[in-house]
C-alpha cells in the first residue's frame, strides 16, 4: 500500500526491554473513553474487565448511522486541525500516517494525542511499518525485512523484531500496523512483494507470521496480515494495475491460505487482485464477498477486521467509480475503507448505501462491532494518551539495536562457496558495485583489508540491489581475472545467473544491520547459519552454507 493517487506517483524487541517501553507508551490519560464515545446519543460505558468487550453490542446499539458509517473509514491526514475536522463531520473511526506525519517522535505524539482527544471514541491510528523497503517511520529502529527473518528460520527474531518496531510505534501513539506481510513470493519477477515477504515456503511464512502478530500484540500494537487471498505469485502491481492470478482453489488451499488461517492478526488486509477460479465475476477480492466472506470469514474462521487495501490504488478503481467501491466492499464484508480518493464523496455514499438498505443493518453493526472489539482488544477504551517528551527515548533505542544487528547476523545466506573463497580473513578485497563504499568500510571494521583496484587485489567483492539476474552475471563476468563473490544486497534473484561467481551471499536487505552482518559474515567472525528461504541460482529452499 502505498500514498497514490489516479495519475501520480507513489507517495513515498531484546523483548523484555520492548515491553516495557510499549508498557509505559500506553499508560497516562483518556482511561474510560467509551463513557463519552456517543456524539448523538451514545452513552455507554464499559462495564466488564479489561479485554472483555460484553458492552460493544449494546454501545454500537446507541451510535446513530452517521456514527457507525464514519468508523469504517481510514483516511490519511495532514494537519491536527484537518484530523479534528474529519472527526468532527465524518466521525472517522481511523487515520493512516505516512512521512508527512511522522517527522519527530515528539511531533507524531503530540499529532496522535491530538486526534485521539477530537474523537469520542478512540482512533485506531495506523502506519505501513514492515520495514526493510516499506518503512514510513524515520525515527524508529532500521531492521530488516521479512525475508532476511524467513531466511533465519527463527521464529523468535521475527517475534523480537515486530515487538522492537511495535513498542517505538506505541511510543508514539500509533496503535495498528499495516505488518506483517503474509503473502507467499513465488514469482521472482513479482514487482509489488518479493524480499517483502517472508519466503516461498507456506509453512515457513505461516511461522513466521504468526510470530510476528504476537510481537506486535505484545507491544500493543493490533497486527494486520496482508494482502488476502494471496498477493505471492503476479507480475502486476495492483498499485499501478489489477494482477490476475490463475491458482485453483486446491493451490490457494496449498499456498496462500496457510500464513492467514493461523497468524490470529487483529486484521487481515485484503488485495487488489483477481483469482477466476475463487471468484469469476472478475472483480478484485477486496469487492468480492466470495473471497472476503465465503473464504476469509467462513472457510479460514477469520473473526477479527477485514480492513481494504489503499482505496486510492488502480487496482480496485478500474471497473468501479470511487462512490461504487466503498458500498461494494462493505456488503463483500470488508469491516474498514482505507484511504479513499475523497472521504467526502465515499462517505455519502455508504451513508445513503447504510439509510436505504442497500447495506444491511446487520452487515453494518457487524462491521462497527469488529471494529471497537479490535479496540478494545489493544486496550484503546483505557488509555491512548502517550507522552510527548518520553517518546524520543523511547525509540531507536541501543537494545533495540542489539536485536536488529542480531537479526541481521542470522539472516545472511551463504548460498555457495566453491574453493572455500570465504571466508576473505587474510585476503586483500576488492569491493565494486551497490553501496561498495559502507560494504567497504564495514569489512575493514570486521578485519579485512580492502583494495583499491581490481589488479591489486586477491578477491573481487561485487555488491547488488535489485540489479537483475542479467545485470549481475554481466557484472560478475568483468571481474572474472579474480575469485569473486556475489552479495545481494536486495532481491536474491539477483544471484540466478551469477555462475561464474565462487561465491554467492544473500542478505535480503541493504540496511546498515545487514551490511554490518555481511561484512562479518565475509569476514569469518560470524558463523553463517541461514537458509534460502527462495529458490535461488538453481538451490532450493532450505540451502545455506556454513564454515
Amino acid at each position: 500500500m502505498r500514498d497514490v493517487r489516479r495519475g501520480g506517483r507513489p507517495l513515498g524487541i531484546v523483548l523484555a526491554a520492548a515491553m516495557a517501553v510499549s508498557l509505559a507508551a500506553c499508560g497516562g490519560g483518556n482511561a474510560g473513553r467509551a463513557g463519552r464515545a456517543g456524539q448523538e446519543g451514545a452513552t455507554a460505558s464499559p462495564t466488564s474487565s479489561p479485554g472483555k468487550a460484553d458492552w460493544i453490542p449494546g454501545y454500537v446499539a446507541k451510535l446513530s448511522t452517521e456514527q457507525k458509517v464514519g468508523q469504517l473509514f481510514v483516511p490519511t491526514v495532514g494537519s491536527a486541525a484537518q484530523g479534528r475536522a474529519m472527526i468532527r463531520d465524518y466521525h472517522v473511526g481511523g487515520v493512516i500516517y505516512f512521512p508527512q506525519n511522522l517527522r519527530t517522535p515528539r511531533s507524531t505524539a503530540e499529532l496522535s494525542n491530538a486526534l485521539q482527544k477530537a474523537s469520542r471514541i478512540p482512533l485506531t491510528i495506523g502506519v505501513d511499518e514492515e520495514q526493510g523497503i516499506v518503512s514510513r517511520t524515520p525515527f524508529v529502529t532500521r531492521f530488516p525485512g521479512n525475508m532476511t527473518l524467513g531466511a533465519s528460520g527463527r521464529t523468535a527474531d521475527a517475534q523480537a523484531a515486530a515487538q522492537a518496531t511495535g513498542a517505538e510505534l506505541r511510543a508514539v501513539g500509533v496503535n495498528q500496523n499495516y505488518a506483517p506481510d503474509a503473502d507467499v513470493n513465488v514469482d521472482p519477477a513479482n514487482p509489488v512483494i518479493g524480499i517483502r515477504s517472508f519466503g516461498a515456503d507456506p509453512q515457513l511464512v505461516a511461522r513466521m507470521t504468526r510470530a510476528a502478530v504476537a510481537g506486535y500484540q505484545q507491544a500493543g500494537v493490533a497486527a494486520t496480515a496482508k494482502h488476502f487471498p494471496g498477493h505471492g505469485d503476479t507480475g502486476t502491481d495492483s498499485h499501478t494495475g489489477l494482477p490476475v492470478i490463475t491458482h485453483s482453489m486446491a493451490t490457494w488451499e496449498r499456498l496462500d491460505a496457510p500464513p492467514f488461517k493461523t497468524a490470529g492478526a487483529d486484521a487481515v488486509m485484503s488485495a487488489h487482485i483477481v483469482v477466476p477460479k475463487l471468484d469469476g465475476s472478475g472483480d478484485p477480492s477486496t469487492l468480492s464477498k466470495n473471497v472476503l466472506t465465503g473464504l476469509l470469514r467462513g472457510r479460514l474462521g477469520f473473526q477479527g477486521v477485514i480492513i481494504t487495501d489503499s482505496l486510492q490504488m488502480d487496482g480496485v478503481r478500474q471497473k468501479y467509480s470511487d462512490r461504487v467501491v466503498p458500498v461494494r466492499a462493505v456488503n463483500a464484508g470488508a469491516d474498514q475503507l482505507l484511504m479513499p480518493p475523497s472521504l467526502p464523496v465515499a462517505y455519502r455514499a455508504v451513508l445513503a448505501a447504510a439509510k436505504s438498505g442497500k447495506i444491511p443493518r446487520a452487515r453494518l453493526d457487524d462491521a462497527v462491532t469488529r471494529i471497537l472489539r479490535l479496540k478494545e482488544r489493544r486496550g484503546l477504551f483505557r488509555a491512548t494518551h502517550v507522552d510527548p517528551a518520553k517518546a524520543a527515548a523511547q525509540v531507536d533505542t541501543p537494545q533495540h539495536h542489539a536485536v536488529a544487528r542480531s537479526v541481521a547476523e542470522h539472516g545472511v545466506t551463504v548460498v555457495r562457496n566453491t574453493g572455500n573463497v570465504l571466508p576473505l580473513k587474510g585476503r586483500k578485497v576488492y569491493v565494486t558495485g551497490a553501496k561498495s563504499t559502507q560494504v567497504a568500510a564495514a569489512l575493514r571494521a570486521a578485519g579485512v583489508r580492502t583494495a583499491g583496484s581490481l589488479g591489486s587485489a586477491d578477491v573481487a567483492l561485487l555488491t547488488t540491489l535489485n540489479k537483475g539476474a542479467a545485470g549481475t552475471a554481466a557484472s560478475a563476468r568483468a571481474l572474472a581475472s579474480k575469485p569473486t563473490v556475489v552479495a545481494a544486497l536486495g532481491s536474491p534473484y539477483d544471484l540466478d545467473q551469477a555462475t561464474r561467481a565462487k561465491s554467492l551471499v544473500a542478505t535480503y536487505s541493504s540496511t546498515a544491520p545487514a551490511i554490518t552482518a555481511l561484512a562479518r559474515i565475509l569476514a569469518g567472525k560470524v558463523k553463517p547459519t541461514a537458509k534460502l528461504p527462495v529458490p535461488v541460482a538453481g538451490k532450493p529452499i532450505g540451502t545455506g552454507v556454513t564454515y
